[in-house]
């Protein structure tokens, strides 16, 4: 069983995964539209746009990016198409916006690497 000091160094690494990835995201251009946004079925680490595309991003932050990688499992794509699904359905004015799903690891001491269409709503 984890102790609350680690599961508390595991929330803070988290939640600085996610700044790095955001930054990196916004020097390419994307623009922030939520950040950590909860819903009933699951929460999306980032929400952002870029162009016609509103893009949901997984972040996962690891020792190193294969560990980072196999981190987002078909469980994981499953709980962030729900809450992207429950995100659109109470935004009807992003309807027409084109739908990617991203994911950005954030391995220690090394660059963020963004993967584009890394996992498709099923």
């Amino acid at each position: 069983m984890r102790t609350k000091a680690s599961r508390k160094k595991s929330h803070r690494a988290g939640l600085f995964a996610e700044y790095v990835a955001l930054c990196m995201l916004l020097l390419k251009g994307y623009l922030p539209v939520a950040l950590r946004y909860k819903t009933p079925v699951g929460e999306i680490d980032l929400i952002v746009k870029h162009g016609s595309s509103l893009v949901f991003v997984e972040v996962k932050g690891r020792k190193n990016a294969a560990d980072a990688a196999q981190a987002v499992h078909a469980k994981n794509q499953s709980r962030v198409v729900r809450a992207a699904q429950y995100f659109l359905s109470a935004r009807p004015a992003l309807a027409g916006c084109d739908v990617r799903f991203d994911v950005c690891l954030v391995p220690w001491y090394r660059l963020p690497q963004h993967i584009p269409h890394a996992f498709e709503a099923s």
